[in-house]
């Protein structure tokens, strides 16, 4: 008891004793662990192909992409696959220079060369050299001195020198720094440019193969500290699943991107902004994340890198230290627009939503916002085409004229009719598949649509040949195949297999071709200078092809504005319908094999 009143009576003395005096403290929160790896998000566009309108809305989306990045300490790097102009009025109309404002405003990285690149040609109205003194590539090498990001390619070359071509700001490659990581990027362009633009556009040019040049220029780029090397390559491949980056079992492995990847050693590029199919492609090919977004800026691509920043994780391929890609992420192509990927088609019909009917959604979390500033760099574009575009031709079409690929059509006999009429010294005409693009609709007829439906400024050329020449390109075109039939003007046959062979019977202007006669061909400067290779085999002599840049969409208004108030004026397309009589009457589906009996 004793020690009990003892222990009570130390607490109640305590209770009343002044508190001993305490430092003060003040308590530091715990450290933030250092980060261990950064985001890169890399944003892929391809194939804009003029589509300016777009542009706003693209912008809104890496806003808030970037926005997100801002926040985690992560960066974006925004490069583009190729081919930026050409397509539009909008865009022809300067050469594309409105498109590069756009893309300066964006702030793109890089781009890659396409080769829609060359399809102006020189400063101005003409798409082809067509008097001493004019470059070629005057207008591409304008856009360029204008952009505030390169052009690049690695495997071009100059045949004069034997070098690099050594054009303003279009280099092999460029090396960026994006949240603290060097971010190396090289271009490549695609082999079969010569076949698919001008080729005159590209005399003195050689293409080597691309993935030679990517290996070097990779290498060169790691050497100078690139932590990260991103290919932006207008070439690409065409994948019906984009949903499962794993799985590219829908993928075109015969494409030329899966030759370019098998043939570059592991490691050579972390990712891959592709081009020039105009498909989707989300996928990891041979180890590699690629993207490609379809075209006309109905939606854009992204990969997600994560980089380390921890020495201890390992050195990165160069054996540089921190800024190994530890992981990437692939995403499904992105549309813009509510609806813009309805149809996954390579070519978009119908196009993709424009104007006030875009519904971009949310992303990032945030609402898409289209950007203000490039929204007035379009509207103004759009302004100056649009008096263009509104003109009324004076005629009408009863009905639509419709398009054909693997077989004949309407339209394309119609557009081989108006040449030979605006262009009377020649005996036929030949217009290419590819110059089509959309059906047109019935009602009067305005410039702006004639120009949707051919949008690419190839000009009028007369080609020299006989009449050997001509039934090669027949034959060719009905046995060897290819995706496109060819509509003449002119011209009529008739094929038939007998005795295991094709017997062509060809009339022009219902005469029977003769092999030995010499002929004036009416066409496009791309059919006439090795566009498809349709003349290649030829072998003509540079004097039979004559250059005159004058536009055929002009040629082919100029004759319907001749028909204006005349009776003429109102058009019935049922006349060029190949159900009605073929030019090219064959059997069964192209190509023809006829096998000996």
């Amino acid at each position: 008891m004793k020690f009990a009143w003892l222990w009570v009576g130390l607490l109640i003395g305590c209770a009343h004793s002044p508190p001993p005096a305490v430092e003060a403290r003040v308590e530091s929160p715990p450290a933030a662990p250092a980060r261990r790896s950064v985001t890169l998000s890399i944003v892929g566009t391809n194939d804009l192909h003029g589509a300016i309108d777009r542009l706003p809305v693209l912008a809104g989306y890496v806003a808030n992409l970037r926005a997100a990045r801002a926040a985690d300490g992560g960066g974006v790097v925004l490069v583009d696959g190729g081919d930026l102009f050409q397509g539009t009025l909008a865009s022809n109309l300067g050469e594309g220079a409105d498109i590069v404002r756009a893309y300066n405003a964006l702030g793109y990285a890089a781009a890659a060369v396409g080769n829609h690149e060359f399809d102006y040609g020189p400063e101005g109205p003409a798409s082809t050299v067509v008097s001493a003194g004019g470059d070629p590539r005057g207008a591409f090498k304008a856009r360029a001195q204008e952009a505030k990001f390169p052009f690049l390619v690695a495997n071009l070359i100059d045949t004069t020198t034997g070098a690099r071509i050594a054009w303003p700001n279009t280099p092999a490659s460029t090396m960026v720094e994006v949240a603290g990581i060097k971010v190396g990027i090289v271009g490549a362009l695609t082999e079969s440019t010569p076949y698919t633009t001008l080729a005159v556009n590209l005399v003195g040019l050689r293409i080597t193969p691309p993935a030679s040049a990517i290996v070097e220029e990779a290498a060169r780029l790691r050497a100078q500290g690139a932590q990260v090397v991103i290919a932006a390559m207008h070439i690409g491949t065409i994948c019906k699943d984009t949903d499962h980056a794993d799985d590219a079992s829908s993928c075109d492995r015969t494409a030329e991107l899966f030759k370019v990847l098998a043939d570059l050693p592991r490691g050579t590029v972390d990712a891959v902004v592709a081009g020039h199919l105009h498909a989707g492609v989300a996928h990891q090919i041979d180890g590699v994340p690629v993207i490609e977004s379809f075209s006309i800026g109905r939606a854009f691509g992204r990969i997600d890198l994560e980089v380390s920043l921890d020495a201890s994780l390992g050195a990165s391929v160069d054996g540089h230290g921190p800024g190994k890609v530890t992981a990437s992420h692939v995403f499904p192509p992105h549309p813009l627009c509510a609806g813009d990927l309805d149809s996954r088609d390579v070519v978009p019909l119908p196009a993709p939503v424009a104007g006030e009917a875009c519904v971009p959604g949310t992303y990032e979390g945030k609402p898409v916002v289209p950007d203000p500033a490039i929204r007035r760099i379009a509207d103004e574009a759009t302004a100056r085409a649009r008096e263009r575009r509104s003109e009324r031709l004076g005629v009408t079409l009863r009905q639509p004229v419709t398009r054909a690929f693997t077989t004949e059509s309407a339209e394309g006999d119609w557009f081989a009719d108006l040449l030979l009429i605006a262009h009377p010294e020649a005996q036929v005409s030949l217009i290419n598949v590819g110059l089509i693009g959309v059906d047109l609709p019935a009602g009067d007829l305005t410039y702006g649509q004639l120009f949707d439906t051919d949008p690419f400024d190839n000009a009028y050329t007369a080609v020299d040949l006989t009449g050997a020449d001509l039934r090669k390109l027949v034959q060719t075109n009905l046995q060897g195949g290819g995706a496109g039939f060819l509509s003449w003007g002119g011209l009529t046959a008739k094929a038939r297999c007998k005795a295991g062979a094709l017997d062509l019977q060809i009339r022009i202007a219902g005469k029977p071709l003769r092999d030995d006669a010499h002929y004036k061909l009416a066409t496009s400067d791309y059919v006439a200078t090795g566009g498809a290779a349709l003349m290649t085999p030829l072998k003509l002599p540079d004097t039979a092809i004559h250059l005159t840049g004058e536009i055929l969409r002009d040629v082919f208004a100029g004759v319907l504005r001749g028909w204006k108030a005349t009776p003429k004026a109102v058009i019935d397309p049922a006349r060029w319908s190949p159900a009605t009589g073929p030019r090219i009457d064959y059997v069964g589906k192209r190509p023809i094999a006829c096998a000996a009996k």
